[in-house]
């Protein structure tokens, strides 16, 4: 049974915490070119915003005629994409606040991403954000990724928090899918503007429209608690 009052908070990674979307972007472009592809564009990039890197390697597969299969893209794509991740992820500025506020106030957090667990480990390492985020969940291990809600609802149980007690943050459409299918309220905040209409969206219960712009650490805490009260 929920615990009233009780508070958990799931965090995407991508898009959501750091702006690892050109560091992808450029990995991305690069493993499709490997086996003859041209021409893959920052558009191109934009349409995977939100599903696993796997996922986005079986995509590639199917829409180039690829031979290779979606683990061997995949492995072709990390050492690509994992040395600058480590240099060159910058964080969001008021996402770092965001996490530096809720650890000081013990709200159990975690990270359920798209990436590999070693993209994650990497981002979490190289920003410092690993200093308050000690739990991580990849979409690579669980059955299915967003907007399937398995990667959530394993966050949730590395939390030991019951799913209607979690806040989950997301920047895409499948990601905030996910939440709901999940049971957990979503605040989205959309890495991809002209994204913001999407159908995922239309459950979130909170929407920034104008995304990390919109976004301040104590406005969103805020809302949390009062979220969290009103359960009582």
């Amino acid at each position: 049974m929920s615990d009233p009052g009780a508070l958990s908070v799931v965090l995407d990674l991508d898009g959501t915490l750091v702006d690892s979307e050109p560091n992808y972007y450029e990995a991305s472009r690069q493993t499709p070119a490997g086996y003859g592809v041209r021409g893959y564009t920052w558009a191109d990039h934009e349409s995977y915003v939100g599903i696993s890197t796997l996922e986005t390697a079986a995509r590639w597969r199917e829409r180039y005629g690829l031979s290779a299969t979606a683990r061997e893209l995949l492995a072709g794509m990390n050492p690509r994409y994992l040395a600058p991740a480590r240099t060159r992820t910058p964080v969001f500025p008021e996402m770092r606040t965001f996490v530096e506020l809720l650890a000081a106030e013990r709200v159990p957090t975690a990270v359920a991403s798209g990436s590999s667990p070693e993209a994650i480990e990497a981002i979490l390492e190289g920003t410092g954000l690993g200093t308050f985020l000690r739990t991580a969940v990849s979409a690579e291990e669980v059955r299915h990724g967003k907007p399937a809600p398995d990667i959530l609802l394993e966050a949730a149980r590395r939390l030991d928090a019951d799913p209607a007690d979690c806040v989950v943050l997301e920047d895409a459409a499948p990601g905030a899918a996910a939440a709901h299918a999940a049971g957990m309220r979503c605040i989205a905040i959309p890495y991809v503007a002209a994204q913001a209409d999407a159908p995922g969206f239309a459950t979130a219960d909170l929407l920034l429209r104008g995304g990390q712009r919109e976004f301040t650490a104590q406005s969103v805490y805020a809302w949390l608690r009062e979220t969290a009260d009103r359960a009582r």
